[in-house]
């Protein structure tokens, strides 16, 4: 997986991500889309047989776009470790 800065402003990040698909941009896009600093989020895959995405973040203002993408991917970490331990638990009965 290789990631590419393809746009940076203070408050805009676009990225080129090789490997992802829909499945986790559209995690991604959710997580960014509940931060209340993020005023905008999306991705999108120019070409449905290539392996590369792009990821669009605009924030307020307030914390810079890298940040609200960073604590995305932290939440969505934290929701796997979640979903992980439930899992196991519903395993074993």
């Amino acid at each position: 997986m290789k990631a590419k800065i393809l746009k940076r402003t203070p408050n805009e990040l676009k990225l080129e991500v090789n490997g992802i698909d829909h499945t986790f941009c559209n995690l991604l896009q959710k997580r960014l889309s509940e931060d209340e600093n993020v005023d905008l989020a999306g991705y999108d895959i120019p070409h449905p047989l290539a392996s590369n995405s792009i990821i669009y973040v605009r924030t307020k203002g307030t914390v810079n776009p890298e940040e609200a993408l960073r604590e995305a991917v932290k939440r969505t970490r934290k929701i796997n470790r979640e979903f992980s331990k439930e899992l196991k638990k519903a395993l074993k009965t």
